[in-house]
């Protein structure tokens, strides 16, 4: 095995922000002469004259190459286009890092209906539920309901209106617990004589004989309260089509204030009461804000369990309820349930699952796989027959939430203004898809911000958003569970093909745009969905986004196939990939696969990487790939093997090979020129977090002082370079200029670097002469006590 191969050197990430494609065709161009290759291999140069050394400056040229040095400084990546801040790439694989077993599974009954475990209030899918036009509640049910019912806030308000109008509107979410709130106020009023009305009954259509003397009354309403498609094309004064009016102008009717006072009149002439329940949304907000409507917090979910397990287990032996509260609060157990809190419904849920258990009916593994199920149900309910009728504007609604929800799943923790625009972005692609010829557009004053996040379950927070030269305080949104995420997109990528079409046009679209805090979100997102279906992934999402002219979708590619390569069983396809990539006369093939190789993944190890990285550059006949390599190796150098990576730089020197000299000398001012914070990889490096600002030489100086000695090494054979020693002498004194700037410990860092790098006369004359511009500079002169520091330190190396 050669040498190279024994000593590890660092490639960094494809660093294609603007720089890579740019520089790759200046190569491209320049470099098309006949047996330039073949040239290079047996030591001469492109033009048939001798080589001149490593070490020794180039001499003038008839055609002078565009320098890679001096671009590699003006192109650095970053900003707009570029690799951005660190921050964002961490959020992203922190979401999806919380995976659930696929294995997984809700039970679900032979009548389509989702097992939810509360056995005192049914929970049926809303389609799926048979007419009810007049059902009584079981007296058993009521009485049952009375020993496990927790008083919400607000609930003696909610008792004083309805007694006064005989109707209430309850608002929020499903499973919150609105159901056993309105069954509870109608039992207590009404003496335990309450009957539910079929849901699709409007209340327009509700007729006296249909209410029952003193008793109470229960209609949940579907979501924003719509008329079903049957009822409007029965109407007469409406078109045949749901929701259509004389005009042909679509949109469903809604029920309004009018309806209600009609409603509330019938019950107070029967001497009855009603409640309507309506989810969260447009129609909540807007009664809210009138006579009837009231919001309905959910009662604490602790308590919720205690009174559930108080009476499923009271006939067991003492200690039974304290251990199924223990079972309740084990770590394992919450992070099976990937729910931050739960909804009072699934909180009785869980007590069913805990006394089971208690029981011995279920064994602790079962119970775990249950307890996972809980987010899957959640899942599965938000998506099911989202789309229909099929229609765009009676669907547009619910594939707007859908479309809010995904979008929340592939943002989570990220600013809520990009989360909303990407939602709409989605929200287009799911209506063309569903109905092509119909032109789609958006409404402006729809639902209010503060409400929204309701419809995935989902909360606002104060938030920070890196964009790696600084941070800025953004209003952010997050699931409230970490399972929510990675279960929202397996649900819809597994569970509804017809929906992955719009979803991969998505996040292309994603990957096109040029701040990073969007496209490594989609990026990381499709390289998720790639390892779930490898083959169609690649289809639709990795290779356009690989042959696309924009250097910041290639870059999205690119962390997409990393991400991908994180899964053990789709790895070896993502390395065979890259392979032929890397040996293809498409330079944005070719490029893609560079860059994905700065993430250490897909080839298995940085060290396979490095050999992959070196391979791609003394094949690459047009230099093409020289930009991206550069990067790449800076990227590794920043990973957690940095000491692999430094290694390998120092074989490559010895190795004697052109290509390989410069792309040491590249790497060398990439680490020199780049802050750390814009070489972010897929893994977590904890020993770099703090000197994120800081430039990666700094960064290294200061968390792995062993690598002190052969960093310098290389800086110093950078320096020394003619073709490379003007571009490393500036990167240069960009890093003093920042660390006597910055704190104790950058400063101390670089100072103990010096004295390696003024070894001898020459290089300390260079360095000094260097720390004399700084402080001379008129514009931005360096500050005098943090230069005299380095002048002395740079006197050290006479003595070593």
């Amino acid at each position: 095995m050669s040498d190279e191969h024994d000593t590890a050197a660092a490639p960094d990430e494809g660093g294609r922000g603007d720089d890579g494609r740019d520089q790759g065709q200046d190569h491209r161009e320049e470099g098309r002469t006949g047996d330039r290759r073949d040239d290079r291999r047996d030591g001469r140069r492109g033009d048939g004259r001798e080589p001149a050394s490593a070490d020794a400056e180039d001499g003038p040229e008839q055609q002078p190459e565009p320098d890679p040095f001096q671009q590699a400084v003006r192109s650095r990546p970053g900003g707009a286009g570029g690799t951005g801040g660190a921050g964002t790439a961490h959020a992203a694989r922190r979401t999806f890092a919380q995976a659930r077993d696929v294995g997984r599974r809700v039970d679900i009954g032979g009548d389509g209906q989702i097992f939810e475990g509360n056995y005192f209030i049914n929970q049926f899918a809303r389609d799926a539920a048979p007419a009810l036009v007049h059902g009584a509640v079981p007296h058993e049910a009521l009485r049952d309901l009375d020993a496990v019912y927790c008083e919400v806030t607000g609930y003696q308000r909610m008792k004083q209106l309805l007694r006064a109008d005989g109707l209430l509107v309850l608002c929020g979410e499903p499973g919150s617990g609105r159901k056993a709130t309105a069954l509870a106020l109608l039992s207590e009023l009404a003496d335990h004589r309450v009957t539910r009305l079929d849901p699709s009954c409007r209340l327009h259509r509700i007729d006296d004989h249909m209410l029952e003397s003193g008793a109470g009354h229960l209609l949940e309403l579907p979501p924003d309260g719509e008329w079903s498609s049957d009822e409007a094309e029965h109407t007469p004064e409406r078109g045949g089509r749901s929701g259509e009016d004389h005009s042909g102008s679509p949109g469903p009717a809604r029920l309004s204030e009018l309806h209600l006072d009609r409603f509330s009149t019938q019950l107070r002439a029967s001497r009855a009461y009603g409640v309507v329940l309506v989810e969260s949304g447009d129609l909540a907000d807007r009664l809210l804000r009138g006579r009837y409507g009231v919001y309905c917090p959910p009662a604490p979910a602790a308590e919720v369990l205690g009174r559930h397990l108080r009476m499923l287990l009271k006939d067991e032996p003492d200690g039974a309820l304290q251990r199924a509260l223990e079972t309740a609060a084990r770590d394992d157990v919450r992070a099976a349930l990937g729910l931050d809190e739960l909804r009072p419904r699934e909180a009785a849920r869980l007590a069913g699952l805990l006394a089971r258990r208690e029981k011995d009916e279920l064994t602790h593994e079962q119970l775990l796989g249950e307890c996972a199920a809980f987010v899957r149900a959640q899942t599965r309910s938000w998506f099911a027959g989202a789309d229909r009728p099929g229609t765009v504007p009676e669907a547009l609604p619910a594939l707007s939430a859908a479309a809010f929800r995904i979008a929340v799943a592939a943002f989570n923790g990220s600013a809520y203004s990009l989360t909303s625009e990407a939602a709409e972005l989605l929200a287009w692609e799911l209506s063309v898809t569903l109905h092509p010829g119909e032109a789609v557009g958006r409404r402006l004053f729809g639902t209010h911000a503060e409400i929204r996040p309701m419809v995935a379950r989902a909360v606002l927070e104060d938030g920070e958003l890196d964009l790696g030269d600084a941070a800025v305080p953004v209003t952010a949104i997050r699931f409230q569970g970490e399972g929510l995420a990675t279960a929202v997109l397996r649900e819809v990528w597994h569970g509804y093909h017809n929906a992955r079409g719009p979803m991969a046009r998505w996040l292309r679209m994603l990957c096109d745009d040029p701040r990073p805090q969007v496209w490594v979100r989609a990026a990381i997102a499709a390289g998720v969905l790639c390892s779930w279906d490898w083959i169609h992934g690649y289809g639709e999402l990795i290779r356009p986004m690989a042959l696309t002219d924009s250097p910041t979708t290639r870059m999205a590619a690119a962390t997409a196939l990393a991400e991908a390569a994180r899964d053990s069983a789709v790895q070896p396809a993502v390395k065979a990939l890259l392979k032929q990539w890397a040996q293809s006369d498409d330079e944005a093939l070719l490029t893609t696969a560079v860059m994905a190789h700065g993430y250490g993944l897909p080839a298995g190890s940085v060290r396979a990487s490095l050999d992959a990285l070196a391979k791609a550059v003394r094949s690459d006949e047009d230099g093409a790939a020289l930009a991206a390599a550069s990067f790449s190796v800076v990227r590794l150098l920043a990973s957690d093997e940095p000491e692999t990576v430094v290694r390998r730089l120092g074989a490559w020197l010895r190795d004697g090979r052109r290509e390989l000299a410069d792309l040491v000398l590249l790497s060398v001012i990439g680490a020199v020129d780049v802050r750390t914070t814009y070489l972010w990889g897929l893994t977590d490096v904890p020993a770099l977090e703090p000197h994120r600002s800081r430039p990666l030489l700094t960064a290294l100086l200061a968390a792995r002082p062993e690598l002190t000695e052969p960093l310098a090494a290389l800086v110093r054979r950078t320096l020394s370079v003619a073709r490379s020693g003007e571009v490393a002498l500036e990167a240069f004194g960009g890093l003093l200029r920042r660390a006597a700037e910055d704190d104790e410990v950058a400063l101390e860092a670089v100072c103990g670097l010096l004295p390696l790098l003024g070894a001898q006369r020459r290089d300390r004359d260079r360095l000094r002469g260097l720390l004399e511009e700084l402080v001379k500079d008129r514009d931005d002169p360096m500050d005098k006590s943090a230069a005299g520091r380095m002048w002395d330190a740079v006197g050290e190396g006479a003595d070593r």
